[in-house]
């Protein structure tokens, strides 16, 4: 019988799955028919602990074991070891939800993330999913929004703009058609949340989105998803007509009389989409390049219709806010950034993956305490927290709490939360090159501070390497990096300065002639 079967959990997400889970997956079913054992595979989303995977899990008496990272030669020395009774393994690991990595951490974004099947609706539901939604079809849109307002949440993009000011706006604008999108255009380096949640959790951000037209009164909702995450594309296709079938989406959702549709969107994937009004433009079928602001998005987006644009854990942190309320979200983080962070650590980094923790947490509490150091043993010489815009974030700055305003004070960003790691082996003088080349391909070329400035920003960089009047394209290097900050339309050109500045104050000695 079905409910005799041991419960064998492995991961399909593309982080396991490129480490090997298909063929680990395809190993426990033949090992288990060639050994008489009833096994029921659960093919879960990740967890989130790459140094981990592929991650396999025994349910035993209710309680989830892990193994890992197990390889496809290893699972018959797991049967062999009896592990489906308990039994140890040289890569047993104990109790899953004992993991120091996991037992540290404040789930609540991420909270049935590589728990669940991620298409299966019971094992949403059963593990608190779409309470929120089902408490919203009960309240007006003002209270949606008051909620919303109350609980602090902020955008967990770029600029952290609060989440509820957003929506209210969307809200009291005039227009017939209202929207939502979802930005899911995940350019930063070393970012891997967004992919994450739809590969994972792909209702969360459905119930997420479905609060937000329900509040502000948009009846359509576009997920904007870059081709590059295919797997993400698949779920969150097959999640949408999931539960438009179960009537959490459609004409009348949960039997509210209400109406939210949505679709993704598969977008090209260039960086500059990230940028809203860029993104609103790519969805549109036009090319994407920025718009000018005002008129904002909330009043005039979608094919200037007011709009929400709220990327991907944002909207997958509302559903939680709605079913426990705002206070329980508010009471995690610290001053003005409540909730949690999803910090995702990246590079030369020990023990890589996602921790989602209160904000208030110091930046050598996640990469040392979570991390685990360097991969190569070395010291860490700089991370890049908040993308290729980010800026180089110096040892001495490593104890600084990792909340909104104490970033801003250094000159850097939390941004999406990706945190990428060097030891001291780096050159930063050829990190600061890489962040104004990087803007020089990705502009999109409207304003001249970005188009040209990043240009000439790579010749100032190389004539600065190769001793060319050293001193004097030191000063003209700051000089266009102050042009830039100030006088770009939008963050690319904008926020590239921020590496290139974070190396000339706290890395000058990389930034001489060679």
């Amino acid at each position: 019988m079905a409910e005799d079967r041991v419960k064998v959990f492995v991961p399909r997400e593309t982080a396991a799955r490129s480490l090997g889970s298909e063929d680990v997956a395809l190993a426990i079913e033949q090992v288990a028919l060639e050994r008489g054992e009833s096994v029921a595979l659960v093919r879960n989303g990740s967890r989130g602990l790459f140094w981990l995977e592929p991650l396999v899990e025994v349910e035993i008496d209710g309680v989830r074991h892990a193994f890992g990272p197990i390889s496809a030669d290893e699972v018959n020395s797991l049967f062999e070891a009896g592990f489906l009774d308990g039994g140890n393994h040289p890569k047993g690991l104990g109790p899953t939800e004992e993991l120091p990595y996991l037992a540290e951490q404040n789930r609540l974004t991420f909270a049935r993330a590589g728990i669940t099947d991620p298409l299966s609706l019971d094992g949403y539901r059963v593990h608190g999913g779409y309470e929120g939604l089902e408490k919203a079809v009960k309240l007006d849109c003002e209270a949606i929004v008051d909620i919303v307002t109350e609980s602090g949440l902020r955008g967990r993009g770029g600029a952290a703009f609060p989440t509820g000011i957003k929506w209210r706006t969307v809200l009291t604008a005039d227009g017939e058609q209202k929207y939502v999108t979802c930005n899911a255009d995940e350019g930063d380096s070393g970012t891997f949340a967004d992919r994450l949640v739809m590969e994972s959790d792909p209702f969360v951000l459905i119930e997420g989105m479905t609060i937000a037209g329900i509040a502000v009164g948009a009846t359509e909702g576009y997920i904007y998803l870059r081709t590059e995450y295919p797997l993400a594309i698949e779920i969150m296709n097959r999640a949408i007509k999931l539960a438009e079938s179960a009537g959490y989406l459609g004409v009348d959702v949960m039997g509210s009389g209400k109406t939210f549709c949505l679709e993704v969107r598969e977008a090209a994937g260039a960086y500059i989409c990230g940028e809203e009004t860029s993104m609103l433009e790519s969805l549109e079928g036009k090319r994407g390049v920025i718009r000018y602001r005002p008129p904002l998005p909330a009043i005039k987006g979608f094919f200037g219709a007011p709009t929400i644009v709220n990327n991907v854990i944002t909207l997958s942190s509302v559903p939680i806010i709605l079913a426990r309320g705002a206070q329980y979200y508010k009471d995690y983080g610290s001053g003005r950034s409540r909730g949690t962070l999803t910090a995702q650590l990246a590079g030369n980094v020990k023990r890589g993956g996602l921790v989602e923790i209160g904000f208030g947490k110091t930046l050598r509490e996640i990469v040392e305490g979570f991390g685990g150091g360097t991969a190569t043993g070395r010291p860490i010489r700089a991370i890049q927290a908040g993308g290729p815009l980010g800026a180089y974030v110096h040892p001495s700055q490593f104890d600084t709490p990792l909340d909104y305003e104490a970033f801003a004070e250094l000159g850097a960003m939390i941004g999406h939360g990706g945190l990428v790691v060097f030891d001291d082996t780096v050159d930063m003088g050829e990190q600061a090159r890489f962040a104004m080349e990087f803007c020089s391909i990705e502009s999109c070329g409207k304003c001249t501070p970005c188009r040209i400035g990043s240009i000439r920003g790579v010749e100032v960089i190389d004539r600065i390497l190769s001793g060319v009047d050293e001193s004097a394209n030191l000063v003209l290097l700051r000089e266009l990096c102050d042009t830039m900050v100030a006088g770009s339309l939008c963050a690319l050109g904008g926020m590239a300065p921020f590496p290139v500045l974070s190396v000339m104050d706290h890395f000058p000695e990389d930034l001489q002639a060679r």
